[in-house]
């Protein structure tokens, strides 16, 4: 979005007709509400620009709730903003060390300074593109306690405030620059500043581990199974011991699992009953030995991310599923016995294995009305296909 699409709608027409629009569905759709539109004598820059929103809006949904119907995006801020859930986390963290005055310092849309705000703390969100900006200020308008400035956070002065938070955008015309110094503030600026001040940083849940400064607590966050980000904390927003974690976001409610350096894992042992997946940020922070002591478990193979244990373990660390037959990897084997037992839907999981699952479902051509699991990898050390079923 550019600053004259940005200007018409926030007129008083642009923006009453975005609200007036309805949700956003299908590209068919769109073609008849453009018509429409224009038939109603509305500019086709007006136009285009209220629809962009319209479908911003409706993507925004997942990650927003019911605040994204009154929100004002742009693309690549649609992208790199924090869930409302996992921003209410990283705000209770700012509430509970008495942090009165925060920074967001690269605010983007304004995501998580919405949720620094709605626990009272003043919040200075800074952000340099002006459209964004502008963006930033419109979405935070409701709260009075935050202050939207267009500026260069490495050059924002920090009198007076208590702790930072920064989101470095990893975004240029919507793609990804992968040199940590080229993100905007870079990594380096934000590593010195968090050893100055307590500081949180959010990072892509990818990031080089050997970039990780010592002394501070790096914490990986997933929401419903997917990780989502990580973020590395600094003085009073650090735990004390805790220099690993993972917390997991889902339907339970919140869970973490924490250690204070990355975990030794559990011996090998033999295939037990269930097989356990641990969830993607435990791995991320490899907390694996520790999930595996915690459920009772065993490592199925060195140094590949699942478990084995002789009874089922509900954790919202791990998903299990129960091993109903254990077979040799072989496409000519699978395809027979998946054939013998009705199977025709297949959910095909791989670790340690160089196998495509979609291209190997197309060679199995299962039929029948059964379904299960197909378990690819290596069984202490040995390629091995399990046949399983996911224990709700």
């Amino acid at each position: 979005m550019d600053a004259d699409e940005l200007r018409a709608v926030l007129s008083l027409e642009g923006l009453r007709l975005l609200d007036s629009l309805p949700p956003y569905e299908s590209k068919a759709d769109v073609v008849r509400v453009v018509a429409d539109l224009r038939k109603q004598g509305h500019p086709p820059t007006l136009v285009a620009a209220v629809l962009t929103q319209s479908r911003l809006r409706a993507r925004a949904r997942d990650k927003f709730g019911p605040f994204a119907d009154r929100m004002l995006f742009t693309q690549d801020g649609l992208e790199q903003a924090t869930r409302l859930s996992v921003a209410a986390q990283h705000a209770g963290r700012f509430a509970r060390a008495d942090l009165s005055w925060v920074a967001d310092l690269g605010c983007g849309i304004g995501a998580d300074a919405m949720a620094l705000a709605a626990l009272e703390l003043e919040v200075s969100a800074v952000e340099r593109d002006e459209v964004t900006a502008a963006i930033a200020a419109y979405n935070l308008a409701p709260w009075s306690n935050v202050r939207v400035e267009h500026g260069d956070a490495t050059s924002y002065p920090l009198d007076g405030i208590g702790g930072v938070w920064l989101d470095p955008a990893r975004r240029d015309d919507g793609r990804r620059t992968s040199d940590p110094q080229d993100w905007s503030p870079s990594l380096d600026f934000a590593f010195d500043l968090a050893r100055r001040l307590p500081a949180g940083i959010k990072l892509g849940p990818g990031m080089d581990r050997d970039l990780l400064p010592e002394g501070m607590e790096a914490q990986w966050i997933s929401v419903d199974r997917d990780v989502v980000e990580l973020v590395v904390w600094s003085r009073d927003l650090a735990r004390d011991g805790v220099g690993r974690a993972a917390l997991v976001l889902g339907q339970h409610g919140a869970a973490e699992l924490t250690a204070a350096e990355d975990s030794e894992d559990e011996p090998v042992g033999e295939l037990g009953e269930y097989l356990l997946e641990p969830d993607g940020s435990v791995i991320r922070a490899r907390l694996i030995g520790d999930l595996a002591r915690r459920l009772g478990a065993r490592m199925l193979s060195p140094d590949i991310a699942y478990l084995t244990a002789d009874a089922p373990a509900a954790s919202p660390f791990a998903v299990a599923f129960r091993v109903i037959e254990q077979f040799p990897l072989d496409e000519r084997t699978l395809k027979r016995e998946l054939a013998a037992r009705g199977i025709g839907t297949v959910e095909i999981k791989k670790r340690g294995v160089d196998i495509d699952p979609s291209q190997l479902r197309k060679r199995l051509a299962p039929k029948g009305d059964g379904s299960a699991t197909l378990i690819l990898t290596r069984v202490a050390g040995r390629r091995a296909a399990l046949l399983a079923e996911r224990v709700q």
